[in-house]
């Protein structure tokens, strides 16, 4: 049975997840650095991180349930449904076939915090640059996009299986850069992640049933509902603070904190676990 130390990691790391996840800071290279902090890693921390992931999709379905159950039932009927499943299934489409081309190395390779920590600093230049430039909008709305620009999504999507680049920021900057106004980036983003993290998750997890047992069960209630709770909020926050704002203030926060994490580990203030 889990003990009571590992049920607070495990909400402690829900609640990251869930608050990460749909913002363009890296869902996934916060919970590398919060797990190395808590001494919460290994092959079984590194999948505990992403079937949390399910969590937070399960909050975008209900967030946008009214929307996808219409898309649902009048595929038949509309074409604006039909071309929001052509465009989700061109968006996931590049990050499916690289993502199981180079799982082996992504996992083997990357998954460490000094290139979480580039990776944001990188990222956080990258929307600076983005939101500095002459934004004209084509594609005011979610409905409005097709199929070759959302194939063009995704390939800036396939970018954010380097740990630290944020499949979220990816995608709305890449959107950004497209065309597509702040609100249709950022829902297209919400929307994309439907498939493409559902897709990661049962892969990893079918990768790595061999870890899991009964014992794990409370770890991943706990920080499933942690998620689930947490990614609602971040979903609803989003979307008001970008009908106001643009993205420099997660850029500036990815760099301060990239920043922080290559001065500790530079300096050996912190032990951030390179090379263990």
């Amino acid at each position: 049975m889990a003990d009571l130390t590992q049920i607070l990691h495990a909400l402690i790391l829900g609640f990251i997840e869930g608050f990460t996840e749909f913002l363009p800071i890296s869902s996934t290279g916060h919970l590398i650095l919060a797990g190395q902090l808590l001494g919460f890693n290994g092959e079984k921390a590194k999948v505990f991180m992403i079937a949390i992931q399910l969590a937070a999709i399960f909050a975008v379905v209900f967030e946008y349930r009214a929307k996808l159950g219409h898309v649902a039932t009048t595929l038949h009927s509309e074409p604006a449904s039909r071309r929001l499943i052509i465009n989700l299934m061109a968006g996931f489409l590049p990050a499916a076939v690289l993502g199981f081309l180079f799982y082996r190395e992504i996992k083997g390779y990357l998954f460490n915090p000094i290139v979480v920590a580039t990776a944001l600093v990188a990222g956080g230049l990258l929307i600076l640059w983005a939101e500095r430039r002459k934004h004209v909008v084509s594609t005011p709305t979610v409905d409005d996009l097709n199929w070759r620009r959302a194939l063009a999504v995704g390939f800036a999507q396939a970018l954010a299986m380097i740990p630290g680049t944020s499949r979220s920021g990816a995608t709305i900057i890449g959107g950004l850069f497209l065309g597509l106004s702040r609100k249709a980036a950022a829902e297209f983003s919400f929307f994309l992640a439907i498939p493409t993290m559902f897709a990661a998750t049962a892969y990893d997890l079918y990768k790595n049933w061999h870890l899991f047992d009964v014992q794990d069960v409370p770890l991943f209630m706990v920080g499933g509902v942690a998620a689930f709770v947490s990614a609602l909020i971040a979903v609803r926050t989003l979307i008001k603070f970008v009908s106001r704002h643009d993205y420099t203030l997660f850029a500036w926060y990815r760099i301060v904190f990239g920043g922080v994490v290559l001065a500790t580990a530079y300096f050996g203030v912190v032990d951030w676990g390179v090379g263990h």
